[in-house]
């Protein structure tokens, strides 16, 4: 699994005891970019689209394109601009922008949208990031849980054991396990480590030691909800 370690992280001595990390940086708050392009491993550049809505702010789609675009090259990617609490054609209609090779990009399929949505983008795009809005915002508890559970069992019947890659946004707390996520990113060190007594590259060393498996077993109790 990849651990993307959300930015901006200060003070920049923190940062900087975090070389050789993966790192995701966003469009609404660059201010760690060049310092994660020197030191880290790669980049999950997000579009920052949650918080142009938490700010209540327009989504500048033209603008993020124009920032991304000298940045994609692997091993980087782009979150694929997606609309939070949109519906599945609002998605659709924003997936289409993508001006890039899909390589270079992976779309969101929020928990509370059609497992068939999240089948089509699998379908269309390879991977996947899965975003946690709406009733699905708070991670953890059961009804997230269950969600999680139906979307795996939806992947293996699809696509058998090897199921497409998953990004888990904001999951890094789930890493391990029980969900087979590919990738996942969080602020936890940006936002936890100066209250901790280990440095941030302790943190982000100790949280990148644990793993998902590899395969999701589905529980027949579960697959009654697909």
């Amino acid at each position: 699994m990849i651990h993307y370690h959300g930015t901006p992280i200060t003070p920049i001595k923190a940062i900087e005891t975090m070389g050789g990390k993966h790192f995701c940086v966003s469009y609404a708050r660059p201010d760690d970019l060049q310092r994660c392009l020197r030191i880290g491993q790669s980049l999950m550049l997000d579009n920052g689209a949650f918080s142009a809505k938490t700010r209540g702010l327009e989504f500048d789609l033209h603008g993020f394109y124009e920032w991304v675009e000298p940045l994609l090259a692997h091993p980087h990617w782009g979150v694929v601009p997606d609309v939070i609490d949109g519906t599945v054609e609002q998605q659709q209609e924003m997936t289409k922008t993508w001006p890039f090779r899909k390589e270079l990009g992976i779309p969101v399929w929020h928990l509370g949208l059609p497992i068939s949505y999240l089948i089509e983008l699998c379908d269309q795009w390879g991977r996947v990031c899965f975003g946690s809005a709406g009733e699905y915002w708070q991670i953890g508890t059961s009804k997230w849980c269950g969600r999680m559970d139906e979307a795996f069992n939806a992947l293996v019947k699809a696509y058998g054991r090897q199921i497409p890659w998953v990004h888990g946004m904001r999951m890094l707390g789930q890493s391990s396990g029980p969900w087979p996520l590919a990738s996942a990113d969080s602020t936890n060190v940006a936002v936890n480590h100066s209250g901790n007594l280990e440095c941030a590259g302790c943190m982000a060393k100790r949280i990148d030691s644990t793993n998902p498996p590899t395969f999701w077993q589905t529980n027949p109790l579960q697959e009654i909800l697909i």
